[in-house]
């Protein structure tokens, strides 16, 4: 079983050794667990999220002094307890509520300065992260959407390229080279993030076969704060090419 996001891998749910299922006694992981601590992970990230709109931005709707500190602190510290979280799963307990606290901080800190450029378009890209959600549950759910071998394989090698692309445009940016077209309003920057939502989208489809498949494994009830993480992480990624996506289509009208 494989996973397209970073967090949620094959090797997630088992010993690297014996390639055996590690429980190592006590609780296991189940699904209503599972679902409670992401609905816990949500509410602390929109509490951070929330502080840091109301002081990264100016009454004036200017930036506020502290805006870049929670930005890049809030990207940052998101990024340091993710990997320490993938590296040692079990600190989830505790590095799952740490990183959804810091990465509320750059959610509410981009999501302010994205506001201000085009108004209502936080609210937009919020409604449409949790549409995406609750549609794709349903459609896993009712058997419409199969999570097949191709599947699984297709969506990973979609979300590599489009790790590559990222880091491409990262490091060409230290030399001031910009990417054309992608990143543009036009109609292939439009294209391209179009396909980034959905190859996103696809992402939480493979987080809800593995979540499943670690309940159905037995795997330790820690493994419920780690899934709850991994879905967290690819729900950041979606709100994110939403707001980039609907920034694009604002920018032409």
């Amino acid at each position: 079983m494989r996973s397209g996001n970073p967090a949620l891998k094959e090797s997630t749910f088992l010993d690297l050794g014996s390639g055996t299922v590690v429980t190592h006694g006590g609780d296991t992981m189940s699904l209503n667990g599972t679902v409670n601590k992401t609905g816990l992970l949500l509410l602390l990230t929109v509490l951070t999220a929330a502080f840091a709109w109301s002081h990264t931005l100016s009454p004036t709707g200017e930036l506020a002094p502290g805006a870049t500190m929670y930005l890049w602190g809030g990207a940052i510290g998101g990024f340091v307890l993710a990997m320490a979280t993938i590296f040692k799963k079990s600190w989830a307990p505790v590095t799952a509520p740490l990183y959804a606290l810091v990465e509320g901080f750059f959610l509410g800190a981009i999501s302010a300065i994205y506001d201000a450029q085009f108004n209502g378009i936080v609210m937009q890209a919020v409604l449409l992260t949790f549409g995406t959600l609750f549609a794709l549950l349903f459609a896993y759910r009712s058997g419409l959407i199969k999570v097949t071998e191709n599947f699984k394989m297709g969506v990973m090698a979609a979300t590599g390229g489009i790790a590559l692309v990222y880091l491409a445009t990262i490091v060409l940016g230290f030399f001031g080279i910009n990417i054309p077209m992608i990143h543009d309003s036009g109609l292939v920057g439009i294209g391209f993030s179009l396909f980034v939502v959905v190859i996103a989208s696809m992402n939480l489809v493979l987080d809800f076969d593995f979540i499943k498949t670690g309940v159905e494994k037995g795997a330790p009830g820690y493994m419920e704060w780690y899934g709850a993480f991994g879905l967290m992480v690819t729900l950041v990624w979606l709100y994110i090419e939403f707001l980039r996506l609907l920034s694009k289509l604002q920018s032409r009208s």
